[in-house]
């Protein structure tokens, strides 16, 4: 019970040791002296609050607010001493603050709920008791075997026990980790591979030992001891045979798996930052201010404090006739007596802090948060999502951004890869319609001609058998077509594509675009860039059919050869490039290898090496993502060692990586260059636009990604986050703190001596977490002088540790994070404003973001319209709110001078008052009606500054502005004309109609309202006309299209001399307006950009307008 409760207030129970015991199917030892260990539940809570916990986390969130904390102490000063004022003036509010605030965040957080109670509820099945169980996901234990059906997603860390591929391995997407929806290959133990079915499961008794949970995505250490007949066998568990919550099986029909980490220990989970309460630049000035004007109520409370006992310090004034103090209060202690009266004043003047200020900031908050779901330019009309809005607490920082980290794979690109263009034997071509077309001269074609690429008598070519003729340039047609066979040979089977629903009745009669559909073959593939090349080599006649078994099968034009798998060497990020080693039909074997031009050129020993090089350079120039493809024929005796290597170094239990990363770097040598390819990671729409539009508007654009290095930049480049002139630096690759230190010396030392206008930065993981360990400063130095900065092999914690360095830099910037995977939660939780992409897969970034948009350009209207306005609005309304107390509680101060600091309210009848009424029965001035005429005059001031602050006119603004001033005068006259009978005292009555009797009230509430607002209305006219922003020179141009120019009094209209009105004489006076200055008209070719905040456009302003 106790720990359930924990779990519920959000503690996790301490783990007792390093590593985790787990028993397959929960068969713990029968001898009574194990002890099992304690695990959490497979819950998942995105949520912040609990029952448990809402009021007591939810009051301290609220109380931190100066505000609210401040009119707790006031409500609880009235309840202890006798104050001018009741206690429910301030408890009442108090309450109604404290409880519409509370509904809000509840409903909030409740919609969170509601999405975690989605997922932990989602049906799964396990293995219990000899068969499947089906149960919810919520109630997964550790230890418990659990079935994943196709497409289906695991909900905990699973280890793999068996597929139903004899080899026990399965393929799987980690869009909502990564945002990679290319497939990645896992394996299980050969002794659990064999059990397939539930009843060979429910015969294994097997015991896992791994560590205990942590964020690394990419590490995982354990190992599994397993017992069969009576023998233990010990099998190491990696990587490899971990698959992570949130991933999908594909292309597999169903998998087994034992759950070892569940729950917020999953590591998807793990990669969540801790949940906190977001709040805004705004809201934390509200505090400086609240501070602020705290100082003057405490300040105004001492004066009048002070002043009080110096008119008592008279005898007449000390204790008049009309008011005798008691007996206890002339012998009660000064110092009480001054500390009574200090509070009392505190009490009297409590309402300069404004606090239905919070609350209408809130509502005003939750209810503008919805015109971002109403808008149609968000909404994106293909996979039919409208904006999404998790926290309205947030809005007005949309309009204050300075730093934008964005994820780049399903965020700026669509992560859907293109063959465009490829190099071979030193010709380049780009591929038309399904056809090879050169750009160069090929020997069946004369200089400068295009020639089309066709494989239509592929089948009169005998099977190439010797590699000697590709090492010369060939002579003749059919050697140039065995040239271009074998290199589209290798991309058909260098690679781990596997397929899905292969039917390959019909395929091979002729290009594959015009014989088979789609749907007939669906290709899954660890690399989106090995997808896109296997379909381009279909396409041009060599179709990749499938794997099965050890053989690899490819049709050409209908004829079919089968290729014999022996070897796959993996790619890794240290060699870059990845091969295989396959027996070709006539029993000859080949090395195919592909993989970054800078690891496969330095390994060629034949080939158009230069040619392809410039090739390769001119496709990175275009944005493309390349790849080099090489070959080796290996003879029988080299294959025999080769084999035997490879055999020991994946058989080591020692040194594995080591020994397998020297065995490749012995094979992948003295290589043919085939030549290159290069493919086109489509960008969303409108990308490069929406990078520009942020970078004019002062707004720095980091990438952050998991990618590799050139990956990333290419995309940078294609996107505009790079541009060709810009200067790139590299901080990657570095493997100490002294090499690190020192290269970052170097670069800031270059930044300072080029004379380039923009400089670009690109860092990998590795790199930053050296720069982050010891040299922060130096790191930061850089990263501010570059214009752009591309992080890349980013693990997603890290992510979060980059945006946490630039927001406690002291330039203190408001930062936002954009991203659609798993991966990038724990940088959204981190920025000022997070926001998530809805891609195709995974929902997690969306779930756990502030505000959810489907398409990346939308963000420049969600920041420079949204924010813009969210901006304008809650500034107005804050700085109002500050401006209506000051003048509701000015007037009260200044009443203390006349009434000596009794500490009596403008709107209280004291008995003097009541004497002079009787005295003089037709004064107009008693105590209440000079409150009234107080008030009144306060209220249509603070209106109509209202109406001078509002900068767009609606029917609603007219009905709110102007029916407050009617609604006041009709509510009083109704209040003051009726003797109420359940009111104890009707001070009010006729007091407003005897007020508006007097034509000289009316005449004091008109002047006095012109003389408060006097000065606003000159500053806003001389503003108007000789500053005037963006907005009104826009408002001015619609008015009047004749307008010639934009620059205050110099405009004029068409036909009227320049200068000519007194106002533009005053200009010239000034030197403001010249001949040359007014003359001067805008062109087309002008944009209309400005760093001022109030543009509210993102288009050049036409200049017909101008």
């Amino acid at each position: 019970m106790w720990r359930w409760v924990r779990q519920q207030l959000g503690f996790d129970p301490p783990h007792q040791s390093d590593t985790r015991t787990i028993y397959i199917a929960n068969r713990f030892p029968q001898n009574g002296l194990y002890t099992p260990q304690k695990f959490i539940d497979n819950r998942i809570i995105s949520s912040k609050y609990t029952v448990w916990n809402f009021v007591p986390k939810n009051l301290f969130e609220q109380f931190r607010r100066v505000a609210n904390f401040y009119f707790l102490i006031i409500f609880l000063v009235q309840l202890m001493i006798d104050t001018p004022t009741s206690p429910i003036t301030s408890g009442l509010p108090l309450f109604f603050v404290i409880t519409v605030t509370a509904i809000k965040q509840g409903y909030e957080d409740w919609l969170r709920h509601n999405s975690d109670n989605e997922v932990n509820g989602a049906p799964v099945y396990v293995v219990r008791s000899g068969g499947l169980v089906k149960t919810r996901s919520k109630n997964i234990r550790v230890g418990d075997i659990v079935r994943i059906a196709k497409d289906e997603i695991f909900p905990a860390d699973l280890v793999l026990l068996s597929s139903d591929r004899p080899d026990g391995s399965c393929h799987i997407t980690t869009a909502s980790l990564d945002g990679e929806t290319n497939l990645k290959t896992h394996v299980a133990v050969p002794e659990t591979a064999a059990l397939q079915t539930v009843a060979n499961l429910d015969t294994l008794v097997a015991v896992i030992e791994c560590q205990q949970p942590e964020a690394d995505l990419y590490r995982f250490m354990g190992r599994m001891i397993i017992t069969q007949q009576m023998e233990e066998i010990v099998r190491p568990l990696g990587p490899e045979s971990l698959l992570l919550r949130g991933a999908r099986l594909k292309n597999t029909k169903e998998i087994f798996g034992v759950a070892v980490y569940t729950g917020m220990e999953t590591k998807m989970a793990l990669n969540y930052k801790s949940k906190s309460q977001k709040r805004s630049a705004v809201e934390k000035s509200m505090n400086t201010f609240l501070i602020i004007y705290l100082i003057i109520l405490i300040s105004e409370a001492i004066i009048s404090t002070i002043l009080k006992y110096t008119w008592q310090t008279e005898e007449k004034w000390d204790e008049p006739w009309y008011n005798q103090k008691t007996e206890h209060q002339r012998n009660s202690s000064k110092i009480l007596r001054f500390i009574s009266d200090f509070l009392a004043f505190l009490v009297l003047y409590n309402f300069i802090i404004p606090i239905s200020l919070y609350v209408t900031v809130e509502m005003q908050k939750f209810l503008g948060s919805f015109f971002i779901g109403w808008d149609l330019d968000l909404y994106h009309e293909e996979s039919d999502q409208k904006a999404q809005v998790n926290t309205s607490d947030l809005n007005e920082e949309l309009g204050q951004v300075e730093y934008v980290f964005t994820d780049k794979t399903g965020t700026l690109t669509e992560n859907e890869m293109q063959f465009r263009e490829c190099s071979i034997n030193g010709i380049k071509y780009q591929e038309i319609n399904g056809r090879l077309v050169s750009e160069g001269p090929t020997p069946d074609s004369s200089d400068g001609n295009l020639s089309y690429l066709s494989f239509s008598h592929l089948n009169n070519l005998p099977h190439l058998t010797s590699s000697s003729s590709f090492r010369t340039s060939p002579e003749n047609e059919t050697e140039l077509i065995k040239e271009h066979d074998l290199f589209f040979k290798a991309v058909s089977l260098c690679h781990t594509v596997q397929i899905s629903n292969v039917q390959t009745d019909g395929i091979g009669d002729g290009p594959w675009q015009a014989s088979l559909a789609p749907s007939q073959l669906e290709y899954y593939a660890s690399s989106p860039d090995e997808k896109a090349l296997v379909e381009a080599a279909a396409r041009i006649g060599i179709v990749f059919i499938g794997n099965y078994e050890e053989t690899m099968e490819i049709k050409i034009l209908g004829k079919l050869e089968r290729y014999r798998l022996l070897h796959i060497l993996e790619f890794d990020s240290d060699r870059r490039r990845m091969s295989v080693i396959v027996q070709a039909p006539s029993g000859e074997k080949f090395l195919f290898a592909k993989g970054a031009e800078s690891s496969i050129l330095p390994t060629c020993i034949g080939g158009e090496i230069e040619k392809t090089r410039i090739h390769v350079d001119e496709f990175a120039l275009k944005g493309l993502r390349t790849l080099c493809m090489a070959y080796r024929q290996l003879t029988s005796k080299e294959y025999e060692v080769i084999d035997r290597r490879l055999f020991e170094a994946r058989t080591a239990l020692q040194q594995r990586e080591e020994k397998l990363a020297n065995a490749f770097q012995f094979i992948e040598k003295d290589l043919i260059l085939l030549g290159a390819t290069a493919v086109e990671d489509r960008l969303q729409d409108k990308v490069r636009e929406t990078i520009e539009a942020l970078r004019m508007a002062g707004i720095k654009v980091w990438v952050l990604t998991g990618d590799k290095h050139e990956t990333a930049v290419s995309v940078s480049l294609s996107c505009g986050h790079f541009h060709r002139t810009m200067n790139i630096l590299e901080l990657i690759n570095q493997k100490s703190d002294s090499e690190c230190a020192e290269q970052l010396r170097q670069l800031a030392r270059r930044i300072t001596e080029d004379h380039v206008i923009q400089h670009g930065l690109v860092v990998d993981g590795t790199s930053l977490s050296l720069a982050l360990r010891e040299h922060e400063k130096l790191f930061m130095d850089v990263c501010r002088n570059c214009s752009a900065v591309l992080c890349c092999r980013m693990a997603p914690l890290q992510k979060a540790k980059v945006i946490r360095l630039i927001k406690i830099s002291p330039e203190k910037p408001i930062t936002l994070a954009v991203g659609d995977g798993a991966n990038d939660v724990s940088m959204i939780q981190e920025a000022h404003v997070g926001i998530g992409i809805m891609g195709k897969e995974g929902r997690q970034a969306a779930r756990n973001s502030d505000y959810a948009i489907a398409r990346f350009k939308f963000l420049s209207k969600l920041l420079f319209v949204h924010g813009h306005f969210y901006y304008i609005r809650i500034a107005t309304l804050v700085q109002y709110f500050f401006y209506k107390n000051v003048c509701f509680i000015t007037p009260q101060f200044l009443y203390q001078f006349y009434c000596l600091f009794s500490q009596q309210s403008t709107g209280t009848a004291y008995r003097p008052s009541c004497i002079t009424e009787q005295a003089h029965p037709l004064s107009m001035f008693g105590n209440w009606t000079f409150g009234t005429l107080v008030f009144t005059v306060m209220l249509i001031t603070v209106t109509v500054k209202m109406a001078l602050e509002t900068h767009f006119w609606t029917w609603i603004n007219h009905l709110v502005t102007w029916g407050s001033i009617i609604f006041y005068f009709v509510f009083s006259l109704f209040y003051g004309g009726i003797l109420w009978p359940f009111l104890g005292s009707q001070n009010m009555y006729f007091v407003f109609f005897q007020l508006l009797s007097s034509g000289s009230v009316w005449f004091a509430i008109i002047l006095m309202v012109v003389i408060c607002l006097f000065l606003d209305i000159v500053k806003k006219v001389f503003d108007r006309h000789f500053h005037p922003t963006n907005t009104e020179k826009a408002q001015l141009t619609e008015t009047n299209p004749s307008i010639k120019c934009l620059d205050s009094l110099c405009c004029f209209s068409e036909g009227e001399t320049a200068c000519a009105s007194v106002g533009r004489m005053l200009e010239r006076v000034i030197g403001r307006c010249s001949p040359t200055h007014v003359s001067r008209l805008w062109s087309a070719s002008d944009p209309f950009y400005t760093n001022d905040r109030s543009i509210l456009t993102l288009s050049t302003m036409d200049s017909s307008t101008c």
